[in-house]
C-alpha cells in the first residue's frame, strides 16, 4: 500500500508541475503578444452619448497629470490622438511600476471625446476603482490606476 501511495503522490506532483509550467507559458504570451488594439466605440452604451469635448471643456488640450507614486507626482504628458501608458520604452508614457505590463493601456481622443483602453494588461487598468474591459470615457477629473501609479486627465 505505501508503493501505490507513493506513486500516486508523483502522479500528483507531476500533474501540478506541468499546471504551474502552462500557466507561466500562458502569462509569458499574454505579455509578448497582447491584443489587438480595438476602435472605439461609436455610442456610449445603454443609448447615452457620451459628452462632446467633455475633456476640452477648459479650453486647452486634455493632459495626463501623474498623482502617485510621490517621486513622479506632477508630471504631465499632453493627450495627442493616442497615447500608450506601459513599461516599454516605445511607450510615450513610460510607468516604471512592476504592476504595470510592457503595454498596458492607451488613451485616445475620437469626434471630441477622450477614451481609455486597456490592452490585455496581466494586472489591469482602472477608471475610478472601475475595471476597464473595454473602450470607456474618459472625463477631466477621471483617475486612471495603472498598478501604484495614478494619473488623472485635466487641463
Amino acid at each position: 500500500m505505501p508503493d501505490q501511495l507513493l506513486n500516486l503522490l508523483k502522479i500528483f506532483l507531476l500533474l501540478l508541475l506541468y499546471l504551474f509550467f502552462l500557466r507561466v507559458m500562458r502569462a509569458v504570451w499574454a505579455e509578448v503578444n497582447p491584443p489587438k488594439a480595438l476602435e472605439a466605440p461609436a455610442r456610449a452604451k445603454h443609448g447615452r452619448q457620451p459628452r462632446r469635448g467633455g475633456a476640452r471643456r477648459g479650453g486647452g488640450a486634455p493632459v495626463l497629470r501623474v498623482l502617485a507614486p510621490p517621486e513622479v507626482k506632477g508630471r504631465s504628458f499632453p493627450l495627442a490622438e493616442e497615447i500608450t501608458l506601459g513599461r516599454a520604452a516605445g511607450c510615450q508614457v513610460t510607468i516604471d511600476d512592476t504592476y504595470a505590463s510592457q503595454l498596458h493601456a492607451r488613451v485616445f481622443q475620437r469626434d471630441g471625446t477622450v477614451y481609455v483602453e486597456d490592452l490585455g494588461s496581466t494586472n489591469g487598468t482602472y477608471l475610478n476603482r472601475k475595471k476597464v474591459t473595454g473602450p470607456m470615457v474618459l472625463q477631466r477629473g477621471d483617475k486612471l490606476q495603472i498598478g501604484n501609479t495614478v494619473l488623472e486627465l485635466g487641463q
